[in-house]
């Protein structure tokens, strides 16, 4: 049997509840049993399921509620009877039946229409056209989770893990057993009592350092392993065999270690053992640090910040690569020499130094807090001057900031940070606030993942929308993108009330627009 009928949009109805009285004319199923398979067709269908009266499963015509308030009886045929009580209506009481009238007029009844297409339907097609819902729902939940896909970023566990392998500006070597393992020294004192003694004793960049343990049973892949969980937090080792006792051993000849996360803030909050600096700086600028000279670079430093060149090198690409093409041109030679740090200059008309400490926070503990940015102060940046050229305030909104911050991360390479943008943006995205999302994710420089998710939501918050003026400042992409789409929740009828209203508003914009043209024309 060929099914005529489909499904037109996305409305995800209690088909249960829409044609029980289809059912009770056909004697499909008995009347006792309608209240549990409401719930389950309910439960099938989603939160969007809707009826004609989501109350009492036993009222058919969707017009009778019944409360305590209202004696009710059955007459000999069964049928429920409501006994009205004599009450005077007040003012209060009256408006409120003409709004409920006035809502209910502008309201579809999704379950009327439905129950008058198929009242002439055998079971078989009934069944075939429910099926096709519950492939339609399913479908959705796939089409939701593939937007919702997007690549991990890397935590700094897994960065300092990888930066522990490859060994990337490493200042020090430990020699165990005639096996050499490149180190950093700032993590290590950082994580461990014992090397952080142990490397006083030997200062100096490339110190070689013989080690010799206590613990004779330690061998160089246990070592390897210990190294490893100082700066991971967490044990790799290939010998799942591994003797609790001379972990017991070690721990009280090296001392337990803070958890990381608590030894990154330390080092992030005190700046010991700091091998660098990020230097913000603008030609020219009026507002300078007291006690900041001029730098060889010929700008003058507004803020700078010490950091740790291991941690830079592990979180950020940008910052790895700059780092090793310093250390081949050889003005690391120069630095170590004179024992200054490096120095990371960064044009503040590129990253505002507003932005400074939310980055290192990033970087060294993958968070994102927007309570971290500076304000006030006499730096600017890009993201002020668009909030000043575009909403008349100097300072832009949370909202704005993330989006700059994205496009910082985005430049930075730094994956964590970007991803914290992109889940702040969307805590932020709401009926007034989805034109500008959906104009900065479209641009090259904004975000693809961000764009997905707004879409989505102008799907599901479609008829609230329409019926805002929010619909005036969409795009006309836009709008045939989320109307070609079979899981628009809205209905045949809203969506060309919806199109027309677009159509009317766009037309006057473009007879006001053409109207100012010709006025300037004509003084002109």
């Amino acid at each position: 049997m060929c099914l005529q009928v489909r499904p037109k949009s996305g409305h995800a109805m209690n088909l249960f509840g829409c044609l029980f009285p289809c059912a009770l004319q056909h004697n499909w199923w008995s009347v006792r049993s309608d209240s549990c398979m409401t719930q389950e067709f309910v439960h099938r269908m989603g939160v969007n399921a809707s009826t004609a009266n989501s109350g009492d499963p036993g009222n058919i015509s969707g017009t009778i509620t019944l409360t305590d308030s209202m004696p009710v009886y059955r007459d000999a045929m069964g049928v429920i009877v409501r006994e009205r009580k004599k009450k005077v209506t007040g003012f209060a009481t009256l408006k409120k039946k003409f709004i409920r009238r006035r809502r209910s007029s502008k309201t579809c009844d999704h379950g009327r229409m439905l129950r008058e297409l198929v009242s002439d339907w055998s079971s078989v097609e009934i069944t075939a056209l429910l099926a096709e819902y519950e492939a339609l729902a399913a479908l959705k939940d796939l089409c939701v989770q593939a937007e919702l896909a997007r690549p991990p970023a890397a935590t700094f566990k897994q960065d300092l893990s990888d930066l522990y392998d490859f060994k990337y500006c490493t200042d020090a070597d430990l020699v165990y057993r005639g096996a050499c393992f490149p180190i950093h020294r700032a993590l290590l004192s950082a994580r461990c009592p014992y090397f952080r003694d142990l490397l006083a004793g030997c200062p100096g960049y490339g110190a070689r350092i013989c080690l010799e343990l206590r613990t004779a049973t330690v061998d160089v892949q246990l070592f390897s392993a210990l190294l490893r969980y100082l700066y991971t937090g967490d044990i790799y080792s290939h010998d799942t065999n591994i003797d609790l006792n001379v972990l017991r051993r070690l721990r009280e000849e090296f001392g337990t270690p803070n958890a990381l996360e608590t030894d990154l803030r330390y080092l992030l909050e005190s700046g010991d053992y700091a091998d660098a600096a990020l230097v913000f700086t603008s030609d020219g600028s009026d507002c300078q640090r007291p006690d900041s000279g001029s730098s060889e670079y010929g700008f003058r430093p507004k803020l700078e910040l010490p950091c740790h060149k291991a941690i830079l090198s592990a979180r950020s690409p940008f910052f790895r690569n700059l780092l090793q093409r310093r250390s081949r041109s050889g003005e690391e030679h120069t630095e170590r020499a004179l024992h200054i740090p490096t120095r990371i200059v960064l044009d503040e008309s590129v990253i505002p130094k507003r932005y400074a400490r939310i980055l290192l926070h990033a970087v060294y503990l993958d968070q994102v807090d927007l309570s971290l940015i500076t304000r006030g102060g006499c730096g600017g940046g890009l993201g002020e001057a668009q909030a000043l050229a575009h909403t008349g305030r100097a300072r832009p909104s949370p909202l704005e900031e993330a989006m700059e911050l994205y496009q910082i991360g985005r430049f930075l390479e730094l994956d964590i940070l970007a991803q914290g943008c992109e889940d702040l943006i969307l805590e932020w995205l709401s009926l007034d606030t989805l034109p500008t999302v959906l104009q900065w994710a479209k641009q090259p420089h904004g975000s693809a993942w961000v764009h997905r998710q707004t879409l989505h939501f102008l799907r599901e918050e479609f008829q609230p929308i329409s019926q805002s003026s929010v619909l005036h400042h969409l795009d006309k992409e836009h709008l045939i993108e989320v109307l070609k789409s079979p899981f628009l929740q809205a209905s045949e009828l809203e969506v060309l009330h919806a199109v027309l209203k677009w159509g009317e508003n766009e037309l006057i914009r473009r007879m006001e627009d053409r109207g100012m043209i010709l006025i300037l024309l004509y003084f002109s």
